[in-house]
Protein backbone atom coordinates (compact mmCIF):
# COMPACT_ATOMS: atom_id res chain seq x y z
CA UNK A 1 0.00 0.00 0.00
CA UNK A 2 1.03 3.63 -0.80
CA UNK A 3 -0.12 6.19 1.84
CA UNK A 4 0.22 9.77 1.61
CA UNK A 5 -0.60 11.89 4.73
CA UNK A 6 -0.78 15.86 4.20
CA UNK A 7 1.43 19.08 5.90
CA UNK A 8 -0.93 21.27 8.22
CA UNK A 9 -0.53 25.09 9.17
CA UNK A 10 -2.19 25.09 12.75
CA UNK A 11 -3.49 27.96 15.09
CA UNK A 12 -3.73 30.38 11.73
CA UNK A 13 -3.33 33.24 14.26
CA UNK A 14 -6.35 33.55 17.49
CA UNK A 15 -7.35 29.50 16.70
CA UNK A 16 -5.22 28.31 19.36
CA UNK A 17 -5.01 24.73 19.18
CA UNK A 18 -8.58 24.08 17.67
CA UNK A 19 -7.97 25.64 13.78
CA UNK A 20 -5.96 24.40 10.83
CA UNK A 21 -5.70 23.13 7.58
CA UNK A 22 -4.19 21.21 5.27
CA UNK A 23 -1.65 21.82 2.36
CA UNK A 24 -1.01 19.86 -0.78
CA UNK A 25 2.64 18.61 0.60
CA UNK A 26 2.70 15.30 1.71
CA UNK A 27 5.06 12.76 3.83
CA UNK A 28 4.97 9.36 1.32
CA UNK A 29 5.14 5.74 2.73
CA UNK A 30 4.84 2.50 0.99
CA UNK A 31 4.28 -0.49 2.81
CA UNK A 32 4.92 -4.05 1.79
CA UNK A 33 4.39 -7.10 3.71
CA UNK A 34 7.82 -9.36 4.20
CA UNK A 35 9.84 -12.04 5.62
CA UNK A 36 11.55 -9.50 7.94
CA UNK A 37 11.26 -6.42 8.74
CA UNK A 38 12.83 -3.38 6.79
CA UNK A 39 13.26 0.54 6.74
CA UNK A 40 14.47 3.05 4.30
CA UNK A 41 14.27 6.89 4.55
CA UNK A 42 14.82 9.30 1.81
CA UNK A 43 14.26 12.81 2.54
CA UNK A 44 13.86 14.90 5.52
CA UNK A 45 15.94 12.65 8.57
CA UNK A 46 17.81 10.47 6.17
CA UNK A 47 21.37 10.80 7.52
CA UNK A 48 19.25 10.34 11.01
CA UNK A 49 20.16 7.01 12.22
CA UNK A 50 18.07 7.46 15.41
CA UNK A 51 15.13 7.46 12.95
CA UNK A 52 15.62 4.24 11.85
CA UNK A 53 15.96 2.98 15.45
CA UNK A 54 13.30 4.88 17.20
CA UNK A 55 11.05 5.39 14.49
CA UNK A 56 7.25 7.26 15.63
CA UNK A 57 5.91 5.93 12.54
CA UNK A 58 6.59 1.95 13.12
CA UNK A 59 5.99 2.39 16.75
CA UNK A 60 2.51 3.48 16.42
CA UNK A 61 1.75 1.48 13.17
CA UNK A 62 2.90 -2.02 15.01
CA UNK A 63 0.92 -0.81 18.77
CA UNK A 64 -2.14 0.02 16.46
CA UNK A 65 -1.60 -3.65 13.95
CA UNK A 66 -1.48 -6.02 17.18
CA UNK A 67 -3.98 -4.07 19.18
CA UNK A 68 -6.55 -4.60 16.13
CA UNK A 69 -5.27 -8.60 14.40
CA UNK A 70 -3.68 -9.51 17.79
CA UNK A 71 -0.60 -10.84 15.44
CA UNK A 72 2.74 -8.92 15.14
CA UNK A 73 3.22 -9.35 11.36
CA UNK A 74 6.67 -8.35 9.30
CA UNK A 75 6.61 -5.49 7.03
CA UNK A 76 8.89 -3.24 4.83
CA UNK A 77 8.82 0.06 5.43
CA UNK A 78 10.04 2.68 2.55
CA UNK A 79 9.41 6.23 4.00
CA UNK A 80 9.86 9.40 1.79
CA UNK A 81 9.86 12.54 3.82
CA UNK A 82 9.21 16.04 2.28
CA UNK A 83 7.63 18.03 5.39
CA UNK A 84 10.84 19.28 7.67
CA UNK A 85 10.91 18.08 10.95
CA UNK A 86 10.42 20.42 13.80
CA UNK A 87 9.24 23.60 11.62
CA UNK A 88 5.14 24.01 12.52
CA UNK A 89 4.06 22.03 9.60
CA UNK A 90 2.74 19.07 11.33
CA UNK A 91 5.03 16.54 10.94
CA UNK A 92 4.42 14.61 13.92
CA UNK A 93 0.74 14.75 13.51
CA UNK A 94 0.96 13.68 9.83
CA UNK A 95 3.11 10.23 11.14
CA UNK A 96 0.31 9.61 14.03
CA UNK A 97 -2.45 9.65 11.69
CA UNK A 98 -0.75 8.38 8.94
CA UNK A 99 0.66 5.02 10.64
CA UNK A 100 -2.88 4.69 12.07
CA UNK A 101 -4.75 4.15 9.17
CA UNK A 102 -1.88 2.16 7.73
CA UNK A 103 -2.55 -0.29 9.99
CA UNK A 104 -6.83 -0.61 10.06
CA UNK A 105 -6.26 -0.28 6.94
CA UNK A 106 -3.56 -3.62 6.53
CA UNK A 107 -5.91 -5.09 9.08
CA UNK A 108 -8.55 -5.62 6.25
CA UNK A 109 -10.77 -2.65 8.55
CA UNK A 110 -12.50 0.67 7.08
CA UNK A 111 -10.24 3.68 6.89
CA UNK A 112 -12.99 5.34 9.27
CA UNK A 113 -11.29 8.84 9.72
CA UNK A 114 -13.35 9.57 12.66
CA UNK A 115 -12.21 6.39 14.89
CA UNK A 116 -8.11 7.81 13.47
CA UNK A 117 -8.66 11.18 14.67
CA UNK A 118 -10.01 9.61 17.97
CA UNK A 119 -7.40 6.87 18.30
CA UNK A 120 -4.74 10.10 17.68
CA UNK A 121 -5.32 11.21 20.90
CA UNK A 122 -3.61 8.84 22.18
CA UNK A 123 -0.09 10.20 20.85
CA UNK A 124 -1.29 13.90 20.35
CA UNK A 125 -3.98 15.67 22.54
CA UNK A 126 -4.35 18.75 21.11
CA UNK A 127 -6.32 18.07 17.19
CA UNK A 128 -5.25 21.64 15.42
CA UNK A 129 -2.63 19.75 13.48
CA UNK A 130 -4.21 15.93 13.42
CA UNK A 131 -7.82 17.30 12.33
CA UNK A 132 -6.80 18.52 8.74
CA UNK A 133 -4.24 15.84 8.14
CA UNK A 134 -6.89 13.42 8.39
CA UNK A 135 -9.40 15.08 7.02
CA UNK A 136 -7.83 17.54 4.49
CA UNK A 137 -9.61 21.44 4.16
CA UNK A 138 -9.95 24.08 7.05
CA UNK A 139 -11.22 22.21 10.12
CA UNK A 140 -12.22 24.03 13.72
CA UNK A 141 -11.89 21.01 16.05
CA UNK A 142 -12.04 20.67 19.86
CA UNK A 143 -11.90 17.33 22.40
CA UNK A 144 -14.72 16.66 24.06
CA UNK A 145 -14.84 13.40 26.42
CA UNK A 146 -11.89 11.82 24.43
CA UNK A 147 -13.05 12.51 20.95
CA UNK A 148 -12.77 14.90 18.33
CA UNK A 149 -15.15 16.89 17.14
CA UNK A 150 -14.73 19.21 14.56
CA UNK A 151 -16.60 21.15 11.36
CA UNK A 152 -14.61 21.16 8.11
CA UNK A 153 -15.28 22.88 4.92
CA UNK A 154 -13.38 22.56 1.61
CA UNK A 155 -10.68 25.86 0.70
CA UNK A 156 -11.40 27.37 -2.36
CA UNK A 157 -8.55 26.42 -5.19
CA UNK A 158 -9.14 30.08 -5.87
CA UNK A 159 -6.69 30.50 -2.66
CA UNK A 160 -3.10 29.37 -2.66
CA UNK A 161 -0.56 28.92 0.39
CA UNK A 162 2.82 30.24 0.10
CA UNK A 163 5.23 29.35 3.44
CA UNK A 164 8.19 30.45 4.09
CA UNK A 165 10.57 27.65 6.21
CA UNK A 166 13.95 29.03 8.32
CA UNK A 167 16.44 26.45 8.32
CA UNK A 168 16.16 26.67 12.79
CA UNK A 169 13.63 24.09 14.11
CA UNK A 170 11.75 24.93 17.03
CA UNK A 171 10.50 22.25 19.59
CA UNK A 172 6.93 22.68 20.63
CA UNK A 173 7.57 22.19 23.96
CA UNK A 174 9.83 24.67 23.83
CA UNK A 175 7.69 27.13 22.42
CA UNK A 176 5.00 26.62 24.65
CA UNK A 177 7.24 27.93 27.27
CA UNK A 178 7.06 31.04 25.62
CA UNK A 179 3.57 31.54 26.65
CA UNK A 180 1.96 34.01 29.41
CA UNK A 181 0.46 32.14 32.35
CA UNK A 182 -2.44 35.05 32.74
CA UNK A 183 -3.95 36.93 29.93
CA UNK A 184 -5.97 40.01 30.33
CA UNK A 185 -9.68 40.37 29.57
CA UNK A 186 -9.14 42.92 26.17
CA UNK A 187 -6.74 39.94 24.91
CA UNK A 188 -8.91 37.05 25.51
CA UNK A 189 -11.82 39.00 23.98
CA UNK A 190 -9.80 40.28 21.39
CA UNK A 191 -8.77 36.63 20.23
CA UNK A 192 -11.95 34.84 20.69
CA UNK A 193 -13.54 37.57 18.23
CA UNK A 194 -10.56 37.20 15.65
CA UNK A 195 -10.51 33.17 16.08
CA UNK A 196 -14.39 33.04 15.57
CA UNK A 197 -13.97 35.46 12.48
CA UNK A 198 -11.18 33.55 11.17
CA UNK A 199 -13.89 30.21 11.43
CA UNK A 200 -16.56 32.22 10.10
CA UNK A 201 -14.31 33.42 6.85
CA UNK A 202 -13.28 30.50 5.90
CA UNK A 203 -16.85 28.64 6.46
CA UNK A 204 -18.18 31.36 4.14
CA UNK A 205 -14.99 31.07 1.71
CA UNK A 206 -15.22 35.21 2.64
CA UNK A 207 -11.26 34.91 2.24
CA UNK A 208 -10.94 39.29 2.10
CA UNK A 209 -12.04 38.70 5.56
CA UNK A 210 -8.95 36.94 6.64
CA UNK A 211 -7.13 40.38 6.25
CA UNK A 212 -8.72 41.63 9.74
CA UNK A 213 -9.80 38.16 11.25
CA UNK A 214 -5.62 36.74 11.49
CA UNK A 215 -4.44 38.36 13.95
CA UNK A 216 -3.01 37.01 17.85
CA UNK A 217 -2.07 38.73 21.43
CA UNK A 218 -1.41 35.24 22.51
CA UNK A 219 1.46 33.38 21.07
CA UNK A 220 2.74 34.62 17.68
CA UNK A 221 4.94 37.69 19.18
CA UNK A 222 6.38 35.46 21.96
CA UNK A 223 6.84 32.54 19.79
CA UNK A 224 8.57 34.78 16.76
CA UNK A 225 11.52 36.50 19.27
CA UNK A 226 13.26 33.37 19.12
CA UNK A 227 13.62 33.87 14.73
CA UNK A 228 13.22 38.00 14.80
CA UNK A 229 13.41 37.53 11.05
CA UNK A 230 10.25 36.12 11.01
CA UNK A 231 8.45 40.12 11.86
CA UNK A 232 9.63 41.10 8.75
CA UNK A 233 8.21 38.22 6.56
CA UNK A 234 5.01 39.11 8.00
CA UNK A 235 5.50 42.61 7.50
CA UNK A 236 6.38 42.47 3.87
CA UNK A 237 3.81 39.50 2.83
CA UNK A 238 1.04 41.32 4.08
CA UNK A 239 2.01 44.52 2.05
CA UNK A 240 2.61 42.06 -0.81
CA UNK A 241 -0.82 40.23 -1.38
CA UNK A 242 -1.19 38.05 1.93
CA UNK A 243 -4.42 37.74 2.65
CA UNK A 244 -3.19 36.30 6.10
CA UNK A 245 0.05 35.81 7.53
CA UNK A 246 0.51 33.79 10.38
CA UNK A 247 3.28 31.54 12.38
CA UNK A 248 2.28 27.63 11.25
CA UNK A 249 2.28 25.95 14.46
CA UNK A 250 4.31 26.95 16.89
CA UNK A 251 6.85 27.59 14.27
CA UNK A 252 9.13 28.14 12.39
CA UNK A 253 7.91 28.14 9.24
CA UNK A 254 5.49 31.07 8.34
CA UNK A 255 2.12 30.76 6.45
CA UNK A 256 0.45 33.05 4.24
CA UNK A 257 -2.88 32.77 2.32
CA UNK A 258 -3.24 34.57 -0.98
CA UNK A 259 -5.53 34.20 -4.07
CA UNK A 260 -3.87 32.46 -6.56
CA UNK A 261 -2.94 35.15 -9.24
CA UNK A 262 -1.27 36.43 -6.78
CA UNK A 263 0.71 33.41 -4.99
CA UNK A 264 3.72 33.59 -7.70
CA UNK A 265 4.47 37.46 -7.19
CA UNK A 266 4.41 37.08 -3.24
CA UNK A 267 6.76 33.76 -3.35
CA UNK A 268 9.41 35.58 -5.88
CA UNK A 269 9.23 38.81 -3.16
CA UNK A 270 9.62 36.45 -0.17
CA UNK A 271 12.77 34.65 -1.99
CA UNK A 272 14.36 37.57 -2.93
CA UNK A 273 14.35 39.06 0.60
CA UNK A 274 14.64 35.99 2.25
CA UNK A 275 17.60 33.67 0.52
CA UNK A 276 18.61 31.85 3.81
CA UNK A 277 14.64 30.72 3.84
CA UNK A 278 12.63 27.91 1.56
CA UNK A 279 9.86 29.21 0.24
CA UNK A 280 7.18 27.12 -1.57
CA UNK A 281 4.04 27.99 -3.33
CA UNK A 282 1.47 25.32 -2.71
CA UNK A 283 -2.21 24.49 -3.80
CA UNK A 284 -4.59 22.89 -0.12
CA UNK A 285 -5.29 19.86 0.40
CA UNK A 286 -8.80 18.89 0.66
CA UNK A 287 -8.44 15.24 1.25
CA UNK A 288 -6.52 14.64 4.00
CA UNK A 289 -4.91 10.99 4.20
CA UNK A 290 -4.41 9.01 0.81
CA UNK A 291 -4.00 5.32 0.93
CA UNK A 292 -3.90 3.40 -2.53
Amino acid sequence: MCLKSPATSANLGAGFDCLGLALDFYNETIIKRNNFFKISIKGEGEDNPYLKKHNLFITIFNETYIKLTGKKDLFSFNFINNIPLSRGLGSSSSIIVGAIASAYYLAGLEVNKDTILNNALIYENHPDNISPAALGGFVCSVVDKDNVKYIKTDISSDVKAVVCIPNKQISTNVSRSALPKHLSLADTSFNISRSSLTTAAFMSKNYEMLKIASFDKLHENRRMKTVPELFKVRELARKNGALMSNLSGSGSTFFNLCYKDDANKLKTILENNFPNMKVLELNFNNQGIIIS
